[in-house]
Formats: structure tokens, C-alpha cells, sequence
């Protein structure tokens, strides 16, 4: 079903995720979230592969947020007592405006499909295909952000540990300032303060994404947050147990005095990295290109053209690590523009271009990589993961017997060779 909710209508964990589901149940509760919508995951995977519907759905459930917007997964096995997540999946701030929505949506689908994603799921023992759900809210540009937890983390006494710095949460989440840190009890008596050192914030550019603004030395290290600051969010850590239950770990902001609730989830250990990426340039016909993959060599353009409409566009920034040697893989790439290098050990053996391709090995047995390829430029390539791949060729017998001959092929040589 490919739907798309307020947050006060996600309620299915099976459609929109836990993150999603969260908000859903805060906004039920009437907590201050941000206004915002949740995907399904099937929505999200049909964004990502450019079918018009459902960019043109998605359109029109953003349309009365008020930009900039933040774009999160919410896979729906993620932030589980089992598995976290924890810095797989993406997170996307400051998306300026609403036709810059599907590209960020389909950038956060990818992230759930990497090879660090597939990784950990192998790892964890959910190597499964993922339903990525995903939430896009509208954008605060808070005076001060952080997370708190209900339970110490660490020590697991009964306090609230709340963790704050000026500006965007993400210099907090993701480890670029020593925070300031609070502890309260359960009454919300202050029973600790230690000033950080919070020498940068993260802020919104006016044209999208973030930057990291240097503050100045004598808020560097001034505690960020007031005793009436404290106290409303102590209340909000009562709010939080009484909807969601002990043991949470939840992000908050305040803006123009306001205190607003971001997400909230079980304690885990990890946080998530926000990362832009860059907007690709218009699709192209890969089929020919396909042809030219030894795997797909004697497939007839009909049958590539099943293969090819499987695949989606995914762009990197100059010098990014698209695959990672050792690493789990799920997904085979097709270069669409730019250049990328190909290393081994640590020894770069080959240069690629538009039209070539790395990672169809992965589409069989999801085994490591055996090489690590890099953006040597800017980087589009089309994607294509196991969990769509596999599906196909079990429906089709022509398509997978020819694989079948394809690998027969590699193995003789090989063996010759």
C-alpha cells in the first residue's frame, strides 16, 4: 500500500517504521513534534525509483508544511531493542524546498541498501530486504538542540542525562562538540551541570543544506541551557515515559523559547550522521550499457529492459567510498557519469568510467566485496539490489538460466586462466 500520513495517522509499524510510528504516537498525545509526514516504505521505493504517481502523492501530502524540511529514515526494523541502526541510514537537513523532497527520499533509501547497511545486517542476523519508511518534517532553526535520555546510558541510574549545544542537533548527534551536560532527577531537581566546549553550531544555508558556523569564544563554553529550560524538559521526559515507556532516548529543540520534540526511541548506544548528497544529472537509458555487463551479455533488450527497470539512480561526491573491500554487498552498480577507481589491498588497479560497471557478483550471494571503489570525480551511477534482482529471476527462468550460462562462462575462464 503506497501511502503517505500526517504523523497523527502512522500507525502501522509494517508501513511507515518505528521512527515514523513514534512521532505518530506524539502527535496522538498532542507532545510538540514538528509537523510532518510519514511514508510507507513501498511509497519510498517508488519515489526512489522515479514513478511519477507516487512523486506526484508525496507532492501533495508536503504541500501546506512550511519549508526547509528534514528528511529521516524510519526502516521498519530500525531503532529495535535488537538492532539500532545506528549511523546507517541517512538523515537529511535543511532540504530547501519541496521539489528537492523525492531526490532526498531516494538518497535515504540508498542508505538503507549500502554496503555498510548490508554489513551490519549481516552482522546482526537481519539480512533482509529492507522496508525503509521514511518522515519528512519541517526544519526548526534552533537556538539550542540535543538529545536526553530518560535512564543513564551508561550507568543506569534513574536520572535524565541531557546532552546540548547551540544551534542544530547534529554537532551533538554526531560528535563534533563536547556538549554541555545535565542530569536531573525524576522531579526534575538539577542535580549536575558541566559546561562543554562548543566551538561550532550547525546552521542552515539559505539555498539548502548545512554549515558548520564558528561561535563565538565567550558562548564557547556558557551552558546552553537556563533553569526554565531544564525544567520543561524534565516535563518532557515525564510525557515521553508516559506515552512510549521507561528507557528513552529522545532529540529535542528550542526555538523562539519553544520547546519542540524531534524523535524518540529505546536507548541505544550510536547516533545517526547527516550527510547531503548532490543532485544527479537527468536519467538515461542504461539498457545498452547493461548489455555490456558480462553477467547480462546474452540477454535480449527485452530482457534487459526488465533488468533495467529495476534500476535506480544513486549519485556520490568526489571521493567518496562507493564499495568497501571485505565489506557485505547487496547491490551492483552501473556508471552513469563521472569516474571512479577501483583498489585492492590498498593498490589502485583500475580506472572506471560511464558505461562500466562493478558488483554483479553481489546480486547472487550478497559475499563481501572483493575491491574498494572510490568517486575520483562526482560520481551517478543506477543501482540494483539483490532484494529487487532476485524476485526476478525467480520469476523468470529464461532470465536466470542465462545468468546460469554467463557464470559457466566466468568459471571455464577462470579455470583456463
Amino acid at each position: 500500500m503506497k501511502t503517505v500520513v500526517p504523523f497523527a495517522r502512522a500507525r502501522e509499524t509494517a508501513l511507515y517504521g518505528s521512527k515514523a510510528v513514534g512521532l505518530g504516537d506524539a502527535a496522538r498525545q498532542r507532545l510538540p513534534v514538528p509537523p510532518g509526514v510519514a511514508l510507507s516504505g513501498d511509497l519510498v521505493e517508488a519515489v526512489a525509483s522515479g514513478e511519477e504517481k507516487a512523486i506526484g502523492k508525496l507532492a501533495k501530502a508536503i504541500a501546506a508544511l512550511p519549508a526547509p524540511f528534514a528528511v529521516r529514515s524510519s526502516a521498519v526494523d530500525e531503532d529495535g531493542a535488537a538492532a539500532s541502526f545506528a549511523g546507517q541510514h541517512l538523515t537529511l537537513l535543511n532540504v530547501h524546498t519541496a521539489a528537492d523532497v523525492p531526490g532526498a527520499v531516494r538518497d535515504v533509501w540508498w542508505s538503507a541498501n549500502s554496503d555498510s547497511a548490508i554489513t551490519y545486517r549481516q552482522r546482526v542476523g537481519l539480512f533482509t530486504r529492507p522496508s525503509v519508511g521514511v518522515v519528512v518534517q519541517t526544519l526548526l532553526d534552533p537556538a539550542v538542540a540535543g538529545v536526553m535520555f530518560t535512564e543513564h546510558p551508561v550507568t543506569g541510574a534513574d536520572d535524565r542525562l541531557i546532552e546540548a549545544s547551540w544551534g542544530l542537533g547534529e554537532a551533538v548527534v554526531a560528535g563534533l562538540v563536547v556538549p554541555d551536560q545535565f542530569r536531573l532527577d525524576r522531579s526534575g531537581r538539577v542535580l549536575e551541570r558541566k559546561a562543554g566546549r562548543k566551538r561550532i553550531a550547525i546552521r542552515s544555508l539559505p539555498n539548502g543544506g548545512t554549515f558548520e558556523q564558528r561561535v563565538p569564544p565567550d558562548k564557547v563554553t556558557q551552558l546552553s541551557l537556563d533553569d526554565a529550560q531544564l525544567a520543561a524538559l524534565g516535563e518532557l521526559a515525564l510525557a515521553c515515559e508516559k506515552v512510549y515507556g521507561p528507557r528513552r532516548d529522545s532529540e529535542w529543540a528550542f526555538q523562539d523559547g519553544r520547546l519542540y520534540l524531534l524523535q524518540c526511541r529505546a536507548v541505544t548506544t550510536g547516533k545517526a550522521r547527516s550527510e547531503a548528497l548532490p543532485p544527479g544529472p537527468p536519467p538515461r537509458d542504461p539498457v545498452a550499457a547493461l548489455q555490456r555487463v558480462q553477467l547480462f551479455a546474452d540477454m535480449d533488450r527485452r530482457q534487459a529492459e526488465q533488468i533495467a527497470r529495476l534500476l535506480k539512480e544513486r549519485p556520490f561526491r568526489k571521493g567518496e567510498t562507493v564499495i568497501l573491500e571485505g565489506s557485505g554487498g547487496a547491490a551492483f552498480f552501473l556508471i552513469a557519469s563521472g569516474e571512479a577507481t577501483v583498489s585492492r589491498k590498498g593498490i589502485e588497479v583500475a580506472t572506471l568510467g560511464p558505461g562500466d560497471h562493478f558488483g554483479e557478483i553481489a546480486l547472487i550471494d550478497g559475499g563481501p566485496r572483493s575491491a574498494t571503489v572510490t568517486a575520483a570525480t562526482d560520481l551517478v551511477c543506477y543501482g540494483l539490489t539483490f532484494w529487487e534482482f532476485r524476485p526476478l529471476v525467480e520469476r523468470n527462468g529464461t532470465i536466470g538460466w542465462k545468468i546460469l550460462q554467463a557464470l559457466a562462462k566466468r568459471l571455464r575462464a577462470a579455470e583456463q586462466g
